[in-house]
């Protein structure tokens, strides 16, 4: 998205939330959806409110909601699916530095550094970015078995990749000799 729907902190009523709707249009839309691998997207929808938390933090909440087009993980054929989540950001000015390589993630993922705007729509896209379904599958679609191999090999099947069929056979045949 870009920074026209970004707000200024500086800008903010500390004593009132302010508001915000987008409702992105056909072209912003048909980028966004491009951006995330989407056949399409539309009916894209965030409204919200950023209200001060304290003296120096802000917190932003909202709603999103959206119709995406995704290919099939099966067919690759068209899937629509209707997305209607919560957003929360708290954006904290007193967030400390990470200065090592490796750290564990934090549980609440919602808290974000304060900068110097606070943008509702890239808020929009990164929220739409984790809300997609991670598998589309068209309605009745089933994956069934995968096999592959090298050409000249014979493939290894799911049944063959259970450790204990073969001794299921074993001792079957065992039980038959007694």
């Amino acid at each position: 998205m870009s920074d026209t729907s970004a707000l200024r902190v500086a800008d903010l009523a500390q004593n009132a939330p302010t508001s915000f709707e987008l409702r992105p249009n056909a072209p912003t839309c048909a980028a966004l959806a491009a951006e995330l691998g989407l056949i399409g997207l539309r009916k894209l929808r965030f409204a919200g409110q950023i209200a001060a938390r304290g003296r120096r933090d802000w917190e932003l909440t909202g709603t999103l909601g959206a119709t995406v087009v995704q290919p099939c993980v099966v067919t690759l054929d068209p899937v629509t699916s209707r997305i209607d989540v919560d957003v929360r950001r708290l954006y904290v000015a007193a967030l400390p530095e990470i200065e090592e390589e490796e750290v564990e993630m934090p549980e609440d993922d919602t808290v974000e550094p304060l900068g110097s705007v606070i943008d509702p729509g890239a808020v929009m896209a990164e929220a739409l970015a984790l809300a997609l379904p991670l598998y589309p599958r068209k309605d009745g679609v089933d994956l069934n078995e995968a096999v592959f191999s090298e050409p000249g090999v014979q493939p290894m099947t799911d049944e063959d990749a259970r450790p204990f069929a073969g001794l299921a056979d074993l001792r079957d045949s065992l039980k038959k000799e007694t």
